[in-house]
């Protein structure tokens, strides 16, 4: 076969040169595939299964970083209520105990009260026991005193007048 160079000379092809020339380059090939291609096709597959294995890794983490967070989200929330709980909890016992508190003092004020008045009805009925023995002393006196002698009605009035500033000093 002649092919036209682009000087315009003849170039012969030999088929037999062709055919060693594709054999060799098929050898060539299958050598390179053999001890080239596949270490660096089965290196850039362990890079490509590390580099997806990352991601994966990055993807894991991520995803359970948004699940603790989610769960600390949540427990945050619930401590939350149950401090809200709590807090109201002890805001109505407080006042549960304020109210007996208070009614406890209203109920000790009234029975003071009660005490109280009762020592001074009976302070006055002693008082007033007192004053009538006092009065029933006098009687006894100014009777007696009396009919120890005849007294003129002047001096009846003025002995009942000195027993009634005697009897008002005694109480002083």
């Amino acid at each position: 076969m002649y092919i036209f160079g682009e000087s315009g000379e003849f170039i012969s092809v030999e088929l037999w040169t062709s055919l060693f020339t594709l054999v060799n380059l098929l050898i060539l090939f299958f050598i390179m595939k053999k001890l080239l291609f596949k270490p660096v096709k089965a290196m850039i597959d362990s890079r490509q299964k590390e580099i997806d294995d990352l991601y994966a890794d990055a993807n894991a983490s991520k995803e359970d970083a948004a699940a603790l967070k989610a769960k600390y989200e949540q427990r945050l929330d619930e401590a939350n209520a149950e401090k809200e709980a709590i807090l109201k909890d002890a805001y109505r016992k407080a006042q549960l105990r304020d109210e007996e508190m208070l009614r406890e003092a209203q109920a000790q004020a009234a029975k003071t009260l009660q005490r109280a008045d009762e020592q001074i009805a009976m302070e006055k009925k002693r008082a007033l026991n007192d004053i009538k023995d006092e009065v029933s002393v006098m009687a006894v006196d100014i009777a007696s005193a009396v009919l120890a002698r005849d007294i003129k009605r002047n001096e009846h009035e003025n002995l009942i007048d000195s027993f009634i500033e005697n009897l008002g000093e005694s109480h002083d």
